[in-house]
């Protein structure tokens, strides 16, 4: 089947996202996140395009930018092969690291830019990792409560311009934007429903056809990472739980 065409924005300015393969973590630790950061810095600096908010959750990353020299897929195609290259490398792995096509959404008019911002902002709010948006540290909502980046990455002025004229009056009508409770729908991965630990157990228990989760510590290790990928295809489990569950390191859950 034919992909559809991506809708254009006049603007320039667009919602991205993207997604870890099989929806896999696609940051394990914090310097995969600094990595990520540097490489989106390094795409904006060579004039591609404008940062205008990010967020990186474990398995998916969101992103407002404005495309300048050069045009949305190859912005995108830049920024997912280095960083494809070098999570790779790190781990010992081949193959794709994202999702195969990224999602995005335009962003012509400057209200659906900050209602855009909020949401994005709020992710981690919503995945309940944080309890005030500003309390993330792997997001630019930090940023805009300051009124600059200080690593250059991401344009605040821009968008506090929008609020008001005045820095330190934008900064507090931006916070204040940031708490607003609102219905606003943007683009979104479907929600997927979330295993518990107990749930997961018992759905490995059955792959081992009733033995003992400890099983897998001590099996032969092409069969280990032969049930391991199993469970990586159940729906609602991350890699990081299936660590736990398992007592197995989750670099042996990532490599299998």
């Amino acid at each position: 089947m034919a992909r559809c065409a991506r809708e254009k924005s006049v603007s320039g300015i667009y919602h991205i996202m993207m997604r870890g393969i099989n929806r896999q973590d696609i940051f394990l630790d914090e310097d995969d996140r600094c990595r990520f950061l540097e490489i989106i810095k390094r795409v904006q600096e060579s004039g591609s395009c404008s940062i205008y908010g990010y967020c990186l959750m474990n398995n998916h990353i969101h992103l407002l930018l404005q495309e300048k020299e050069e045009e949305l897929s190859i912005i995108m195609k830049r920024i997912g092969t280095s960083y494809a290259w070098r999570y790779n490398k790190k781990y010992d792995r081949v193959g794709h690291v994202f999702q195969n096509r990224f999602q995005s959404e335009p962003v012509d008019t400057e209200a659906y830019l900050l209602g855009v911002l909020r949401y994005i902002h709020n992710n981690p709010v919503k995945a309940k990792l944080v309890a005030k948006p500003e309390d993330y540290q792997w997001s630019s909502c930090q940023a805009y409560y300051q009124g600059q980046d200080s690593s250059g990455l991401v344009n605040t002025p821009f968008v506090l311009s929008i609020l008001n004229g005045n820095g330190e009056a934008a900064i507090k009508q931006f916070a204040d934007f940031m708490h607003q409770e609102n219905a606003n729908q943007f683009m979104d991965f479907k929600a997927k429903q979330r295993k518990s630990d107990d749930d997961l157990a018992q759905a490995i228990k059955e792959l081992l056809n009733g033995q003992p989760i400890e099983l897998l510590q001590t099996m032969d290790i092409a069969m280990r990472n032969k049930i391991i990928r199993e469970i990586k295809e159940l729906e609602g489990v991350t890699q990081r739980q299936i660590a736990r569950v398992t007592g197995i390191h989750q670099s042996i859950i990532f490599k299998a």
